[in-house]
């Protein structure tokens, strides 16, 4: 179960990269966040501009959506990695 692995049962959970060759580098899940995050600005920039129509807010928004959830993909994206199931 997943919660098992995330929580309960930390035995089997996976170790360091360099033990567990399936899983992924964190260097790579940074790449990724930066990525995605990229793409999602974009898409936050270009929906705050259509919504208020000024380039100013449509840029403050997308830019705290930049950082946050930056770090949000990252976290989610290493928990994701540790949890078994579908691998």
């Amino acid at each position: 179960m997943i919660v098992d692995q995330l929580i309960l049962d930390k035995k089997t959970s996976k170790g360091k990269y360099t033990s567990d060759k399936k899983s992924e580098k964190p260097i790579r899940s940074i790449a990724k966040a930066i990525s995605w995050r990229v793409i999602g600005t974009l898409d936050t920039l270009l929906i705050s501009y259509i919504l208020t129509g000024k380039v100013a807010v449509a840029a403050s928004i997308a830019s705290i959506d930049f950082v946050t959830k930056m770090f949000l993909y990252f976290f989610h994206e290493r928990i994701w990695n540790k949890i078994n199931w579908g691998k």
